[in-house]
């Protein structure tokens, strides 16, 4: 669904792309906004005090208030449907969990199969002709038949101690889809809340034969293509629902899906998932050859105030023997914390908690709608609580960048030098961006770590090297990381 940003808690938010850069390499600033922005600059954040730098910054377009589409979903093109006949049937299966109000299970032109108030409703052209209570919490699997006269729908549960079935025949719309886009939980009018449930085994039966989609364990990075029939069909995935989840064929046999994989071969679509935005750029910078390693920020200035957008400058040689990895996966885990009232009621006031809650942004930390956990997460979005200035509201005190810039402006009080990397340059380039230093620092909480990051570590100090760990509730999470 699509939403403005609401800037009553902080009037101006952003991200950089990419979140990290060496010299030489551009930084690119998107922001939104709700007051006239009346200067942008750069500061640096890891000196003692604050620095301003005359890098020149070009303004690319206007910063003004953006939108964002909240909810995830899966569709089928109409172009990827034209390269074939017709579509005699779909087939998929569906595990429904907290919905509330009107949502959409499947639309194609002037067919849909709603729900509504917790109950299976069929629309064409906007008249309801079925409306049959729905259950949740159980795998069931949807057909919908429009080789006959009338058009049928079939929904059958899997689990015998939860039985369901549901049969129906109407007079069903045109017999072909291919003008249309087929939808999976959303509307084609993005109009209304997405369908927070889990989908599976996406089948369509075409003069030409079956066409199948089967999801991957690993999130995709792209579109998905199906796995049978003579030409691939692409099924769109919008706003990074969650993959490798339990489907219908899960057992409790084994909870390793490298093993099983068609244990979890579902996904699970929530309505409050958000992709990496795609706002436009407005400012852009190329970091200077001479730049120095280390934490900087765009200070995005209006009349009486300001916010600063933090991002990363990397080494891009050697020049010290200490270096210092930078928590990224930690910092995009916390980031906009949503800590619900009902759950710390004793929590202080923050601005940037404020902006997640009036946008239904989400850590890692938190829940979607319908209570299952939050798991994915991009670094293209407003990270509203990685500030300089923030406090953690459940303790008032500095928490995860602010402590860390207390050690980097020390370390710069006292003449140490260092050079600086990213966690997830870690994960990219493994054991060869430590050769050549003595000794990694962590950061003051480097709680989230990939295979591939703790390996490199294993291995660097396996070769000599020393890992001087200066966190608490290190180490303590496997994640995986990709670019955006």
């Amino acid at each position: 669904m699509k939403r403005a940003v609401n800037h009553d808690a902080m009037s101006v938010v952003g991200y950089t792309t990419p979140w990290s850069a060496k010299a030489g390499q551009r930084i690119t600033l998107s922001l939104s906004c709700d007051r006239p922005i009346k200067a942008t600059r750069i500061c640096r954040l890891d000196k003692p005090v604050p620095e301003f730098l005359a890098w020149p910054i070009e303004t690319v377009g206007e910063a003004r208030r953006r939108h964002f589409d909240q909810g995830s979903f899966l569709f089928v093109r109409a172009g990827e449907l034209a390269k074939v006949q017709a579509v005699h049937d779909i087939r998929f299966e569906l595990f429904l969990t907290r919905n509330e109000g009107a949502r959409t299970i499947l639309e194609a032109g002037a067919l849909g199969l709603r729900l509504r108030d917790g109950a299976f409703v069929v629309e064409i052209g906007g008249e309801t002709l079925v409306e049959k209570k729905a259950p949740t919490g159980v795998w069931l699997t949807v057909e919908l038949d429009l080789r006959q006269e009338q058009l049928r729908l079939r929904i059958k549960s899997h689990d015998r101690l939860a039985p369901y079935e549901l049969h129906e025949g109407f007079a069903g719309p045109e017999r072909t889809l291919q003008a249309h886009d087929i939808h999976f939980g959303a509307s084609a009018t993005n109009h209304e809340p997405t369908l927070n449930a889990k989908f599976a085994a996406i089948r369509l039966d075409t003069p030409q034969g079956t066409v199948a989609w089967d999801f991957p364990t690993l999130l995709p990075t792209q579109a998905i293509l199906t796995s049978g029939g003579a030409d691939p069909l692409l099924l769109d995935v919008i706003n990074q629902p969650a993959f490798c989840v339990t489907s219908a064929r899960w057992d409790g046999s084994s909870f390793e899906p490298r093993l099983v994989p068609s244990h979890y071969d579902a996904i699970h679509c929530h309505d409050d998932d958000i992709g990496p935005l795609e706002w436009p750029v407005s400012h852009r910078v190329t970091i200077p050859e001479n730049a120095h390693p280390g934490v900087y920020a765009f200070q995005a200035e209006w009349e009486g105030g300001y916010e600063r957008v933090v991002f990363f400058v990397t080494s891009s040689q050697v020049s010290s023997p200490l270096l210092y990895l930078v928590p990224t996966a930690t910092y995009l885990a916390y980031a906009d914390e949503y800590l619900p009232d009902h759950l710390y009621e004793w929590k202080g006031d923050d601005r940037g908690h404020r902006f997640a809650i009036a946008n239904n942004l989400k850590s890692l930390y938190d829940y979607h709608s319908d209570l299952s956990g939050v798991s994915i997460c991009s670094y293209k979005k407003p990270k509203v609580t990685l500030r300089d200035d923030y406090d953690y509201p459940l303790c008032g005190c500095p928490h995860n960048l602010p402590v860390d810039l207390h050690f980097l402006r020390f370390c710069h009080d006292n003449g140490i030098v260092f050079d600086v990397m990213t966690d997830h340059d870690l994960h990219e380039c493994g054991i060869d961006g430590l050769r050549r230093h003595q000794a990694v620092v962590t950061g003051s909480h480097p709680e989230y770590m990939s295979i591939e990051m703790e390996q490199a570590l294993r291995q660097f100090v396996a070769e000599g090297g020393s890992i001087a760990y200066l966190g608490g509730n290190g180490f303590a999470a496997t994640v995986a990381s990709r670019t955006t």
